[in-house]
């Protein structure tokens, strides 16, 4: 399965994106999916999570402001950001949660006034 991220950009503090990692086959309807993040000099942390059930889970940082979600044919996830932060500022990626998939070359997502 190849994966491609796109969306990403610069926008101020307190904006909004919408990233989309679409998938080159549908296998979303048998994994998890999920959303991570690094930023320079720190370690890919997982922020959002989709199950086959629909039921999501968030990283504590981005809880309330991130909403991730996926299409019905379930090849294309998304994450809404919202109320964007500084802190924020990462190449975000999509994967399984255990990283079953090839990477692949994320989108940056930069937020500064």
């Amino acid at each position: 399965v190849q994966l491609v991220e796109s969306g990403g950009g610069l926008v101020q503090p307190g904006g909004s994106l919408r990233l989309s990692c679409a998938a080159s086959e549908s296998t979303f309807s048998i994994n998890a999916m999920g959303w991570f993040r690094q930023a320079p000099g720190k370690q890919r942390e997982l922020v959002a999570t989709i199950y086959s059930g629909g039921f999501t889970n968030y990283a504590d940082s981005v809880k309330g402001r991130f909403t991730i979600s996926r299409d019905k044919a379930k090849i294309t996830v998304y994450l809404q950001m919202n109320s964007l932060k500084p802190e924020d500022t990462a190449v975000y990626y999509c994967n399984t949660p255990y990283g079953a998939y090839e990477w692949g070359q994320g989108t940056q997502v930069t937020v500064s006034s």
